[in-house]
């Protein structure tokens, strides 16, 4: 196994120094995090790079990437990611997990995430604040246990996305769901503070 993630790894780095441009968050510094199955994220252990600033969730001090995250930094080799008995995972691994249907995410929404982050863009998974304080990652796909001010600010993300699925609908485009929050490339974006997305992307049926 070992074996395979440095060939996974080696291919990835290729591609990043041959180019450049396609991966310019990302440098061949590798951070490791530990695969968490009840979560169905990584929760990170090491952090080399600057890529975790527009990466990644925090929950009080920790840091977890969601299954798309986990995948997209294992793909470029910008991650190392380990199982409970501190064995590798290879690609092939995170691969059946992001297929299994735990992890709120799929390969034709991952696709999408891969492509947007290639662009430099900045993604969030809808509905999952970048961090906040005073709350724990529960089982499930990243449900989160709340406070009464963060349970108000899903309550209005919820309106936004019933008022974008409404406009959809008008539009007799159906099975209409918010996917992420997308910011465009920029150097100032905080988790702490992120601001409104330049735009909602969803996708349907």
């Amino acid at each position: 196994m070992r074996s395979i993630l440095k060939t996974e790894t080696k291919t990835m780095m290729k591609r990043i120094a041959t180019y450049p441009g396609l991966y310019p968050d990302y440098n061949l510094d590798i951070s490791n995090a530990r695969w968490i199955d009840d979560l169905a994220m990584a929760e990170v252990v090491e952090k080399k790079g600057k890529m975790w600033v527009t990466t990644g969730t925090i929950r009080n001090v920790n840091t977890y990437c969601s299954i798309e995250e986990t995948v997209f930094l294992v793909e470029i080799g910008a991650l190392h990611v380990l199982d409970r008995n501190g064995m590798y995972l290879s690609l092939k691994e995170l691969y059946e997990k992001l297929s299994d249907g735990k992890s709120g995410c799929n390969w034709e929404v991952f696709e999408v995430y891969r492509n947007l982050k290639s662009l430099g863009y900045v993604v969030g998974r809808h509905g999952i604040p970048w961090s906040v304080k005073g709350q724990k990652i529960k089982s499930g796909t990243c449900s989160l246990e709340s406070s009464q001010e963060s349970n108000e600010l899903l309550e209005m993300e919820q309106e936004n996305k019933n008022s974008i699925i409404e406009l959809f609908n008008n539009m007799r485009i159906t099975e209409v769901t918010p996917a992420f929050h997308v910011y465009l490339p920029n150097s100032k974006f905080r988790k702490s503070s992120p601001g409104d997305p330049n735009f909602i992307l969803c996708m349907s049926r």
